[in-house]
């Protein structure tokens, strides 16, 4: 018995000596790409796929089990695989573009979506960020892919056979292929998007093989053609046969390219070169290594690394890079928005309603330098669309509410990133900020806004509550930029007065935001459950704190602190109750707040994610230490329904990530991080310009949650904010943890973080 024991205890002690070993060398190895894969529309727990690929590659590749056109491409609990998918998807609500599907098949020569399925099992995959193999039973083949930014090498392990094939896939809605048997080659392109219009867009592609066809054939729809090598039609593709041996390895490399098929060429070989598939899997690898080991974490449990850096991975896709380095390795980008080749960067897929909050800020605290990128590539948007996207998939999407598009060039320039025309941001911010685009670019309601100060609810534009809100930040964080380029007075009282614009819609009757009529009246009948409506995605026990500026202007109208902090209380304390009218059924945000048991708290989106922070900003920092420390235990794990809602391109992701540090952004726009608690004992952050920030919090534990006290570089430390700018000089912070709350410290006047009300006084 004692052998068995001590046996045991050396096999607990090796493995965690290799999960260290992998935690401080090989992070991506604790990655669950699958993290958020099972979901559905009527439940997200994630709305994920297994995206193999880069960090801000232009392109992505996930096994699809979906039907063509499905955004929900992968999910979990599904059976099939129906190929191997070239994506660019941000999300399944927004679906894709760029699109092309590769699939082996042995036996009879099927390339139907339905007839080439295959049955397979999670217990024969290998999800990795850099690399991807799934046994595909019904045809005997294992998959292997691994990619570089622009290109990716497939390997095929087939079984003995003269019927082995490879479909490829282009997709309807228009769509080109061609076979060149003398060089074992296809080229191609596909059309198909889901959000336009998309001048002369096409996705180009060119394949080689390192095996000479025994047969190929293109097809159109359901229907081989038995005669031609090349085709154009709605939806087009090819197959090409081959004779193998048991276990040979057929190996195949695809470059793509949103310019031409000459520099989809110069993609394939600039990227893969003479590289084998395991050079290509090792450079995959060491990018991910580079990118995650910027966060070594200490004093975690297994299933507590997992969920970080499966977390930290998913904020290093989207934006996406959509420009390409042509022939003379100059940056040049197809264009959207005119259909043009143009110089210049670009970068597309992503959402400013949901990101603004905590992805672009991590991407300015640990990686400003592919900010500095995105930044130039809004330039180019601006200059070539007329706006500044509010959603970019991959052009101008008419989805979502507000001009966030401010904060995202804002916060970039005040955390110090330069090199590029910050001056033609700004300008296409005040233009965005006083008129009404195409496509949710602009302000809707911006007459209304801008002469009433709120748009009303009973002038028919909808969700105009969260618009207002939305609007005052978005105006505050123009306020923040003009001042600091040195813009004229009179325009900067403008953006600070606007700034000012939320106190319209608060209604003291309810302690809440509230829709209000032209003549100045609130809306009636009010309910403060009802979803949708004048707000977004949520109610008015959400969207009430979308004051991210002026969280002490909030706490006045409320009544003060103690008001303040019982509404935020009662958040948690209210029971999930709903009034699902307006949308005329529960959406999937709805459920994901029911079932959660945290009253109407809905992590799931992203309306209400910095409200924890809040407390802060009132006298109870204990609070906020519990509620980060509960969402963060309740709702991420590292396992297929890992998230509690829509991952939403990075964002609920760099929540948590920034979570565990122990800050978040609140507001972003200023110099400072809100303080909660850190989730371990120890984290090196190793900035972008060589120094590091050390986290020490040594007591830490599940029921050590609470800050007792702590040290800023060597000195007590009360503050409820830590500075940006000091902690990009390098800092090392220590935390003392315990089981109990402090109540007394973090709740002096000078230990409030920012709001713009103090900043008056």
């Amino acid at each position: 018995m004692k052998k068995i024991a001590r046996y045991a205890f050396l096999l607990l002690a090796g493995g965690f000596s290799l999960l260290l070993h992998a935690q401080k060398n090989d992070p991506v190895e604790l990655v669950n790409p699958l993290m958020g894969t099972q979901s559905k529309p009527s439940l997200s727990n994630g709305n994920t796929y297994p995206a193999v690929g880069v960090p801000w590659g232009m392109n992505l590749w996930s096994a699809q089990t979906g039907k063509m056109g499905d955004g929900w491409m992968y999910t979990y609990d599904a059976d099939k695989i129906r190929g191997f998918k070239q994506t660019h998807q941000p999300s399944p609500w927004m679906n894709d573009y760029g699109q092309i599907s590769i699939m082996p098949v042995t036996g009879k020569m099927v390339f139907e979506q339905d007839a080439r399925a295959s049955w397979f099992s999670h217990k024969a995959e290998i999800a990795k960020p850099y690399y991807y193999s799934v046994y595909l039973a019904d045809h005997d083949v294992t998959t292997e892919l691994t990619p570089t930014e622009r290109a990716a090498q497939f390997r095929f392990t087939f079984p003995k056979t003269d019927s082995s094939f490879v479909v490829i896939d282009a997709f309807d809605k228009g769509s080109y292929i061609k076979v060149i048997p003398a060089e074992k080659k296809i080229i191609g392109y596909s059309t198909k998007h889901a959000r336009g219009p998309l001048p002369d867009f096409k996705n180009y592609f060119v394949i080689y093989f390192d095996k000479s066809f025994a047969n190929a054939h293109t097809w159109e729809g359901n229907k081989l053609n038995e005669s031609a090598l090349e085709i154009t039609s709605d939806h087009s593709g090819a197959i090409v046969g081959f004779k193998t041996s048991k276990g040979e390895k057929v190996n195949m490399k695809i470059g793509t390219s949103f310019i031409s098929f000459e520099q989809a060429e110069l993609n394939l070989k600039r990227e893969l070169a003479a590289d084998g598939f395991e050079q290509t899997m090792a450079k995959a690898k060491r990018s991910w290594n580079e990118r995650l080991g910027r966060i070594e974490i200490e004093g975690a449990s297994v299933d507590q690394l997992r969920t970080f850096y499966s977390a930290m991975y998913r904020t290093l896709f989207f934006p996406h890079k959509m420009y390409e380095l042509d022939a003379s390795n100059q940056v040049v980008h197809y264009s959207p928005h005119n259909g043009k080749v143009l110089p210049g960067y670009r970068f597309s897929g992503t959402g400013f309603w949901d990101t603004f909050r905590a992805l672009y800020p991590f991407l300015n605290f640990l990686y400003p330098s592919i900010n500095r990128e995105m930044q130039a590539g809004l330039v180019n948007d601006y200059k070539e669309g007329g706006w500044l996207p509010e959603w970019s998939s991959p052009g101008y999407s008419d989805v979502m509410v507000g001009n966030n598009s401010a904060s995202v060039v804002a916060d970039a320039y005040l955390k110090g990133l330069r090199g590029y025309d910050i001056n033609t941001l700004y300008e296409a911010l005040l233009h965005g900020a006083n008129n009404e685009g195409p496509r949710a670019t602009g302000r809707r309601g911006v007459e209304y806004y801008n002469e009433l100060g709120y748009v009303p609810y009973d002038v028919k534009i909808n969700e105009n509550a969260a618009r207002t809100l939305e609007y005052a930040y978005d105006d505050f964080t123009i306020y923040q930029l003009g001042k600091a380029l040195g813009r004229p007075k009179t325009e900067l009282d403008l953006y600070k007065k606007r700034s000012g614009n939320y106190k319209n819609l608060f209604d003291p009757e309810y302690n809440l935001m509230r829709g209000k009529n032209k003549d100045g009246k609130f809306q009636s009948p009010f309910n403060p459950y009802k979803w949708g409506d004048a707000f977004t995605e949520g109610n008015s026990w959400h969207y009430s704190w979308s004051v991210f500026h002026d969280i002490q202007g909030l706490i006045d109208l409320m009544g003060g602190k103690p008001n303040f902090v019982k509404q935020l209380d009662n958040v948690f304390s209210l029971p999930p109750v709903f009034d699902d009218s307006y949308y005329g059924g529960v959406i999937h945000e709805i459920r994901e707040m029911q079932i959660a048991d945290m009253g109407q708290y809905a992590h799931g989106n992203q309306p209400i994610q910095h409200m924890i922070y809040l407390y802060n900003y009132a006298g109870a920092p204990w609070k906020a230490q519990y509620w980060v420390r509960e969402t963060m235990n309740r709702m991420y794990k590292s396992t297929p329904d890992g998230y509690c809602g829509d991952e939403d391109n990075g964002q609920t992701s760099a929540w948590y990530v920034f979570s565990a540090l122990g800050f978040y952004p609140v507001t972003p726009g200023i110099d400072q991080y809100v303080v909660g608690a850190p989730l371990f004992k120890k984290a090196i952050v190793h900035l972008e310009n060589g120094k590091k920030i050390t986290i020490n919090a040594p007591a830490n534990s599940d029921q050590n949650r609470y800050v007792q006290s702590a040290t800023f570089n060597g000195q007590p430390y009360s503050k409820n904010w830590f500075n940006f700018t000091t902690l990009q000089k390098g800092a090392v912070i220590n935390f003392t943890m315990g089981a109990q709350p402090n109540k007394t410290r973090g709740t002096g006047d000078a230990d409030v973080p920012y709001s713009m009300s103090r900043d008056d006084k």
